[in-house]
């Protein structure tokens, strides 16, 4: 009974016992709390206020809550920032600018006419209690994850105005600081202003420098996501030694790695598991930790402050949000996902009222000291976390059902929009395979994704138990790869005559729709594609196929160098592939440079307006298809994609045959990807194919 007794002591001790407790809320409380039709992140913020130190005392936020709790915090900027389409992004720049000086300059006014005449504050403590106001904390953000609508315009525009908003409340605290304490000299902003500009180029020019090296020689998954942590917090500690907030830091480390992470890839989903799984939920619950619900009954004064300062919070962050919705012509549903995700405090409010609650600006007639915020709006601030946290949750995640429906209801009206999308992946050796997985892996629907399917195709001829064993790992393997960026594998053993064969009839049997596939070794500078195993395969499959070439990561390529013959606009295939050749540039954030007639340029951009895609693509005029000259053009880190095309079609030059040879031969240092267009319309594949040769 005594060794019982120890472990029901309170607060629990044992470090065991409180982590299967911690671990027990984060398991029920989305099973709870979504059957009651409450985000389960109010769950969490819930549990840390019932079970913390303020509740029933059970959990004591130690230093293990602080710490889980403050890389939780820094987890949600960072993934903000590497989730975050940029081409969106730009496209939205101006949005984002007007919405962030709108939620800090409401919120201000508000705040400071609050202040003075409703709670009789001094100037600079209504100053500091509006720049509360006017920051917020994106804890609602993994609600948008989770639902899929980060790529909607209000997401990146709410997380561009958030940093704006949090870094002029952060120059507002800092300038009323200096000028209470009378420390303001020009030293101040000269140091200040220097510390900025040199953490800005460590974490933007040397952090992505630093991040390309490190994933072209190590491959590991696990190894690139304990460097990208590490990033992210030495980032953050940086961040506040320039004099800013750990969260800036954080959120910039997002967007210096964005482009170097896609958002289809195991490092990706790593991220986000671990994420959602462990930090920020630690975090959530340390947020509730600090509320104490005994205050209110403390007294009126504090009830007072508590409710002017939620009301006034909250409706000066749903008015910044409306004008913005009114001014650009948003729909409802975008105006409150906006103000659901600025609304919530955390952070920045508890960092701003230590700050005035342990600043001294004199002493009363008493001998006790006047401090810049009182103790009342210490506790005001800890009940307004609390609930624009809720606020902030509920809202969100009404606003991402909607836009979901709605996005849902746009797509299924395109005609060329495919959630059918089958992908197949031929695998012959270990060497090529992951690299097939990691192309495929990004050109797979995000949210609509199928499964995919990995081919092994055994030669009747010479099957052994040698060669069933090795082809039963290279599917295992296949299958892990998929599993670890979150996609759903289904293995394909065939015995067939030959490899060609093998592929055209599970293309057959299970209506794939794009087939990744490797470069034959045995391509010689003296050989044509045509005669060859890709010409038995482009004579079955009328489906759109890869060929990649790979020596580095996709995520690390700079630019995607795109060269199609004349005519290819022409083609039945012809929206299809561009619609790949953007999802591989916008998921690996790389930019994109056309080589092509005029004529499918035009037809190029026609494509991305029907499909609303926010992307600049760069476009070099070029009448003749010589992959000789394209060649030439390409820099480190760029990616070549040759568009091609089947014999007897539209865009079909004799031009076209060496081009695989070629590439083969005098592309070492770059990746690159020959793409056969799908080349017939749905219904004419029988037809043609009668009249090819049948493959023995």
């Amino acid at each position: 009974m005594e060794q019982i007794s120890q472990y029901i002591t309170l607060p629990l001790t044992d470090p065991v016992l409180i982590f299967s407790l911690v671990l027990l809320f984060i398991l029920f409380a989305p099973l709870i709390f979504d059957k009651l039709h409450i985000p389960h992140i109010v769950g969490l913020i819930l549990a840390g206020v019932i079970f913390g130190p303020n509740g029933i005392g059970l959990l004591d936020n130690d230093s293990s809550f602080h710490l889980f709790g403050q890389v939780g915090m820094l987890y949600i900027m960072f993934i903000a920032g590497v989730d975050m389409d940029m081409n969106d992004f730009n496209h939205n720049r101006n949005k984002s600018i007007v919405f962030g000086l709108y939620t800090f300059i409401i919120p201000m006014i508000l705040g400071i006419v609050t202040g003075i005449y409703l709670l009789r504050f001094s100037l600079p403590s209504s100053i500091v209690l509006a720049s509360m106001f006017a920051s917020n904390t994106l804890l609602a953000y993994p609600i948008v994850t989770r639902y899929g609508v980060s790529d909607n315009r209000s997401v990146p525009i709410t997380v561009g105005a958030t940093m704006i908003s949090m870094l002029l409340s952060l120059l507002t605290l800092a300038v009323v600081l200096e000028v209470v304490k009378g420390d303001m000299t020009y030293m101040f902003w000269l140091k200040f202003m220097a510390s900025l500009v040199l953490y800005g180029f460590i974490v933007m020019w040397v952090f992505p420098a630093l991040a390309r090296w490190f994933f072209k020689h190590y491959a590991d998954n696990i190894l690139q996501y304990i460097f990208v942590l590490a990033l992210v917090l030495l980032s953050s500690f940086l961040a506040h030694l320039a004099g800013v907030e750990y969260i800036i830091g954080a959120f910039l480390a997002g967007i210096s790695l964005n482009r170097l992470i896609p958002k289809r890839s195991p490092l990706m989903n790593r991220i986000n598991f671990v994420g959602n799984a462990i930090f920020i939920p630690f975090f959530l619950i340390s947020v509730g930790m600090i509320v104490n619900l005994r205050m209110i009954f403390s007294g009126y004064e504090t009830i007072l402050i508590a409710l002017v300062m939620t009301i006034m919070a909250t409706v000066s962050k749903y008015l910044a949000a409306q004008a913005t919705r009114i001014t650009y012509r948003m729909s409802r549903a975008e105006g409150d996902m906006m103000f659901g995700l600025s609304n919530a405090k955390a952070a920045y409010s508890l960092a701003a009222v230590m700050l005035g609650y342990n600043t001294i600006v004199g002493i009363s007639a008493s001998g006790s000291p006047i401090r810049l915020l009182t103790e009342e709006v210490l506790n005001g601030t800890v009940i307004m976390i609390l609930i624009t946290c809720i606020i902030s949750s509920v809202v969100t995640e009404n606003a991402s059902k909607r836009i979901a429906v709605a996005e849902d209801a746009v797509k299924s009206r395109k005609s060329d929009y495919r959630p059918e999308k089958r992908i197949l992946i031929p695998v012959s050796n270990n060497e090529k395979l992951e690299k097939l997985m990691e192309l495929a892996v990004i050109l797979n629907d995000s949210k609509y994704k199928q499964p995919m399917y990995a081919l092994n195709v055994v030669d009747y001829n010479s099957v052994d138990d040698k060669s069933s064993a090795g082809s039963d790992k290279l599917l295992e393997r296949a299958a892990y790869l998929g599993a670890s960026s979150d996609n759903k594998v289904k293995k394909i053993k065939r015995y067939d005559l030959n490899v060609a064969s093998g592929i055209i009839n599970v293309v057959r049997e299970k209506n794939i729709s794009e087939v990744v596939m490797g470069i034959s070794p045995k391509v010689t500078i003296a050989d044509n594609f045509f005669g060859t195993l890709t010409e038995k395969i482009l004579d079955g499959v009328n489906r759109m196929i890869y060929i990649l070439s790979s020596c580095q990561p996709l995520g690390t390529i700079h630019k995607v160098v795109v060269v199609a013959p004349k005519g290819a606009e022409n083609e039945s295939g012809f929206s299809l592939w561009c619609q790949s050749v953007i999802t591989i540039a916008s998921q690996t954030g790389a930019d994109l440079e056309l080589h092509c007639t005029s004529d499918t340029y035009l037809s190029f951009k026609r494509i991305m307006r029907r499909g609303q895609v926010k992307f600049n693509a760069t476009f070099v005029e070029s009448s003749e298809f010589s992959i000789q000259e394209f060649v030439k053009v390409l820099e480190p880190n760029d990616l070549l994609i040759a568009v091609l095309a089947r014999r007897h079609s539209l865009s079909y030059t004799p031009a076209l045959e060496s081009t695989i040879p070629y590439l083969v031969e005098n592309v070492k240092e770059n990746n690159f990807i020959v793409l056969f267009p799908e080349q017939f319309k749905e219904g004419e594949i029988d037809r043609v194919q009668s009249t090819v040769t049948k493959i023995i």
